[in-house]
């Protein structure tokens, strides 16, 4: 197995500092005291359409044509050896910032192998107390990353977090300092 050496941590959230924010914080702060080079992208806060299905990526070699950051975040995704998603859960998944960025991930995919052998990892908080309330974040992380050829290093679920610091209660820090550990194997 190949060391990890660069991990792009895509985060979704609007709410800066919030309970996803502060776990995706944790874990570059420790991905960072390993040895990683890490970058993180806040995409709520960039312009990125949703994948507009015009194919044309099928006939630029996987690129996708639109004008936008994703160009930005793509090449950082391919540059890098590890990716980590960090939502919160809208509506049973992803956030709409950082679907975005996966649905355009289809234009990757044209080009098979491009992701392939990256490891990833999913970061999520959830205000609802139900377990099942990741049933539908985790299943679009995992089928996502396996079509695109990934290893899946490992995800970090809490719930029952609504307000900004509730994290703190919870050992949702612990846990995205320890995922972290798992991108050196």
């Amino acid at each position: 197995m190949v060391f990890v050496k660069k991990i792009v941590v895509l985060t979704g959230s609007p709410r800066k500092g919030g309970n996803t924010d502060k776990m995706a914080d944790a874990f570059i702060d420790e991905a960072s005291k390993l040895g990683f080079e890490t970058k993180k992208i806040e995409t709520a806060f960039l312009n990125v359409a949703g994948c507009r299905a015009c194919g044309c990526c099928e006939k630029s070699g996987g690129k996708c044509v639109l004008d936008d950051d994703f160009k930005a975040i793509v090449d950082a995704l391919l540059d890098a050896d590890g990716i980590v998603f960090a939502s919160p859960v809208y509506w049973y998944t992803f956030s709409a910032q950082i679907k975005a960025v996966i649905d355009r991930l289809y234009s990757v995919n044209r080009t098979p192998g491009k992701l392939r052998g990256k490891k990833a990892a999913l970061i999520s908080a959830c205000a609802d107390d139900g377990a099942d309330t990741f049933d539908g974040i985790r299943f679009s992380f995992e089928r996502s990353l396996k079509l695109l050829g990934a290893e899946i290093a490992g995800c970090v679920l809490v719930p029952n977090v609504w307000s900004i610091g509730d994290i703190e209660k919870t050992n949702g820090i612990a846990q995205a300092r320890t995922l972290a550990h798992k991108f050196l194997r």
